[in-house]
């Protein structure tokens, strides 16, 4: 099941991919099953909802903007260097534990938002990345079991303002700047994709140039390490997104850079999951 949330004429909604259209519910009206962020913070089974919303109206697409599958998460978690070959073209080597930072759910834009560069840089670099979602709590859980607590999978643009990621020891601030983190457009339920999301791959256009072809399998670490690992420092709580890192290609490593600009189109598609387009304008 592929589902999203959408705002219509000042109402957000709820919509299943069928048919090449959408289906769907706004909120308040008769079957309103909840949002994204409160059907995974239940434990909902979200192919359950996604049967139901398959009854639901075809939605017509005037006025249809696209929101973040999920938009209050309690944690943002992202991971640095976690494809093989990104690290080579940073010239940095493997880490041999995941390199963690925060982002923090204002910086988030649903698919066809704005990506904003802020007017303070010129170094707007795109990064192409799948996202899990916890699914069900999570503490000290096996590699084995830890794709058992995925909940979907999505796809994300962790637009980067590497000028500013580079002025500190730690990456936070250039990566939170406000609508700089593109999420969506579905939530994407696991038995839609290989188990822990393996082997599935991850390419970015801007303006319809490939920048980014890679694949999952060249991940450090990949989902059920995530997980697993991450699982024994914190718990991770259902609802809890997982940025697991960027294949290589980013702008910043290319000679001469390429960093992205107001009236650019960029572009991540995921194998099983679809494509997040977003149009690049001044923040």
């Amino acid at each position: 099941m592929k589902i999203t949330m959408f705002e219509q004429r000042g109402r957000r909604g709820i919509a299943v991919s069928a048919g090449g259209g959408l289906r769907g519910l706004v909120e308040g009206s008769p079957g309103w099953p909840g949002d994204l962020d409160s059907l995974v913070a239940r434990g909902a089974d979200l192919r359950e909802v996604g049967t139901l919303l398959e009854s639901a109206p075809v939605l017509d697409a005037d006025g249809l903007g696209y929101l973040p599958p999920l938009s209050r998460p309690s944690k943002i978690l992202c991971i640095g260097l976690n494809y093989r070959d990104h690290s080579t073209e940073t010239g940095l080597k493997l880490p041999d534990y995941p390199a963690v930072f925060a982002r923090f759910p204002s910086c988030l834009v649903g698919h066809g938002g704005p990506l904003r560069k802020p007017s303070v840089s010129d170094q707007f670099d795109y990064e192409g990345e799948l996202v899990a979602v916890i699914g069900r709590r999570a503490k000290n859980v096996s590699r084995e079991e830890a794709p058992d607590f995925v909940a979907g999978y999505s796809a994300f643009n962790e637009a980067s303002v590497r000028d500013f990621q580079m002025r500190t020891s730690q990456w936070t601030v250039g990566k939170n700047f406000d609508g700089t983190g593109a999420f969506g457009p579905w939530l994407v339920t696991p038995d839609e994709l290989p188990r822990g999301a393996r082997g599935v791959r991850i390419r970015t256009r801007l303006n319809g140039l490939t920048v980014q072809d890679g694949t999952t399998t060249d991940m450090v670490f990949d989902v059920a390490d995530l997980v697993s690992i991450l699982s024994r420092t914190m718990t991770l709580e259902p609802g809890d997104v997982l940025v697991t890192g960027t294949p290589s290609g980013v702008g910043m490593a290319r000679k001469p850079p390429l960093y992205m600009k107001p009236g650019d189109v960029c572009e991540v598609e995921i194998e099983g999951i679809g494509i997040l387009k977003n149009p690049v304008v001044e923040g």
